[in-house]
């Protein structure tokens, strides 16, 4: 196994094989002693280390990768050997030579040797193959029709595209091939064009106080503009560190609180088993948050350190293609549970157990209150969440709070009846009407009061799957029945598919006539009350207060709003506003 040299090319530092550096060095002496009398002569040997040493930098993958033999000889092939054109010029002076070299494709540089802002118009001018005059006319011309928009881009250009400031950047900026012999030229018509420049002094003495006026200014300001620039970057980089830092720690904390709750017997674990979530470990959940959220953030805090530290040295190509694996893994994974869970709840049903009747007809008075159980809730509400509670036996049940009473009226019956609506969602039809039967809800009728339970109860393995529970009570008319105030939370307060409201007078005597609750004691608040109702003919809204009224309707000609103030019509020939001031 051959020894690994470490070389410095061109301040660059390379590992290459003792027979490559060898070899290598061969060549370079050998195109030192082809320029031993060339004037030049260590400008050109200069520019060719550096190309030499650009080369290596684009086949290396690896800053710990070796260079061999084969990657030398690719070297020597791009720049050629030195007898190749060491031949004597004196005797082929005026014929060309024989040897073919391949046009390299143009690179964009700025042109500052021929520039009289930024060399933009110069370096375009050699990338296209265009005089840089008429590149300067454009942009003055496009400045000025655009407003001086067209001076952003000019910055832009400014900004990003490089100086070509070496032989080989000159060289690939005209296309030329950057090896040996294009080398030397450049270095030797630099040489010819100073020459020149002496014979013409007086010339290049105004021409260059012209230049350098302009020069200097713009130069000022371009280094203004990168200063910014700069300063921006780094506060862009500090920016990406908080925000990706501060995301980073709080997966973490969120990794290890949420996904150990599984292995911990808490209140918080219970819960989060029988809420709307994907059939999964909770650990596996967190974990796969973690590297889908994680991931890109840690290549946002490592990109905010690449642009705050200089050089910094990457993870490699293994770790970002492992990181990308693992994050790619973790989105299907949470895609694949998020459409799992989706299912669970894409159907609905609905159980209505058999209408019993009341024994109260419609000459009685039935009282309605709701009951608690200081064992599964301890105030009575209606509402959508829910509470884990242990049941006589030990056993976890979920506790349903969202209760509705619903009341109708009936012409046709002498005697009150009730039904008990369950509802619940489930993966199929058949999966959300067993778990809706599961619902336990009970009631009791004693002289002529009847008890509803402020609660349901289904088993802990049902989950919770948004299970609810009406009762709807049908009334006979001229029947009185007497809400209880803790009913308040329980009411409907719509008027829609017949159902009528008690209009929160819980806790008064109302009489069931023509379809409405008739209150003798209660106040007289007509103008105090707010009216809904939704039919074939549209919806229609009613709002009565003690200063104004108002009466909104919706249907298939639009929307029409008419209160005390102001009318306001809304159809398909446009908006018309009345004000009565």
């Amino acid at each position: 196994m051959n020894k690994t040299v470490n070389i410095n090319l061109a301040g660059i530092f390379f590992h290459i094989d003792e027979d490559a550096y060898l070899k290598l060095q061969r060549y370079l002496d050998a195109i030192k002693r082809s320029f031993t009398d060339s004037q030049g002569r260590d400008e050109i040997i200069s520019d060719i280390e550096a190309r030499i040493a650009e080369l290596f930098t684009e086949k290396i993958k690896d800053e710990r990768q070796v260079i061999g033999i084969k990657e030398v000889d690719e070297v020597i092939e791009v720049m050629g050997q030195p007898e190749d054109y060491r031949i004597d010029e004196e005797i082929f002076e005026d014929e060309p030579r024989a040897s073919y070299e391949p046009k390299s494709s143009k690179q964009l540089f700025r042109d500052t040797t021929n520039s009289y802002v930024g060399g933009v118009s110069s370096g375009l001018g050699h990338y296209l193959a265009i005089d840089p005059v008429w590149i300067r006319l454009a942009w003055i011309l496009f400045t000025v029709f655009s407003s001086g928009a067209f001076i952003l881009i000019y910055i832009a250009f400014w900004i990003f595209v490089p100086e070509a400031k070496t032989t080989a950047d000159f060289l690939a900026m005209k296309g030329e091939a950057v090896n040996i012999s294009n080398i030397e030229k450049k270095i030797k018509e630099g040489f010819n064009d100073v020459a020149d420049k002496v014979k013409d002094v007086d010339y290049q003495k105004y021409k260059s106080k012209v230049k350098s006026s302009s020069t200097s200014f713009f130069e000022a300001l371009g280094d203004v503009l990168l200063v910014l620039l700069k300063i921006f970057v780094k506060f862009i980089g500090v920016l990406l560190l908080i925000i990706a830092g501060s995301t980073l720690i709080g997966l973490f904390i969120g990794l290890f609180t949420l996904g150990t709750f599984d292995f911990i017997d808490t209140s918080w674990s219970e819960h989060m088993g029988v809420v709307n979530m994907p059939d999964a470990p909770l650990w596996l959940l967190s974990l796969l948050c973690f590297f889908a959220v994680g991931i890109p953030f840690f290549f946002l805090f490592i990109l905010g350190l690449k642009i705050l530290i200089n050089n910094l040295k990457s993870i490699g190509t293994p770790a970002k293609l492992g990181l990308l694996a693992v994050w790619i893994a973790s989105v299907l994974g949470l895609t694949f549970l998020g459409i799992k869970q989706a299912t669970q709840e894409a159907f609905d049903a609905q159980v209505i157990t058999t209408e019993k009747v009341l024994p109260v007809t419609s000459n009685d008075t039935l009282t309605i209150k709701m009951h608690s159980n200081n064992r599964y809730i301890k105030t009575l509400r209606k509402s959508n969440d829910f509470n884990i509670r242990r049941d006589e036996n030990g056993n976890k049940v979920i506790v349903i709070r969202d209760i509705e009473i619903l009341l109708k009226s009936s012409k046709r019956d002498t005697v009150a009846k009730i039904a008990i609506e369950k509802k619940a969602d489930g993966s199929s039809y058949e999966d959300a009407k067993q778990r809706a039967e599961e619902i336990m809800f009970n009631y009791e009728i004693e002289d002529n009061t009847l008890l509803l339970d402020g609660y349901a109860l289904t088993d802990y393995a049902n989950k919770f799957r948004d299970q609810e529970v009406r009762i709807i009570l049908t009334l006979p008319e001229s029947i009185t029945i007497l809400a209880d105030e803790n009913t308040e939370r329980f009411n409907n307060l719509w008027n829609y598919d017949d159902y009528i409201v008690i209009d929160r007078n819980e806790g008064k005597y109302l009489k069931l006539q023509d379809g409405k609750f008739i209150c003798d004691d209660c106040e007289d608040d007509k103008n105090d009350e707010w009216q809904y109702r939704d039919d074939s003919e549209g919806l229609k809204i009613n709002i009565n207060d003690s200063e104004s009224e108002a009466r909104v309707k919706i249907d298939e000609n639009g929307l029409e709003i008419k209160s005390d103030e102001v009318d306001i019509k809304i159809d398909e020939n446009g908006v018309k506003i009345k004000s009565e001031n």
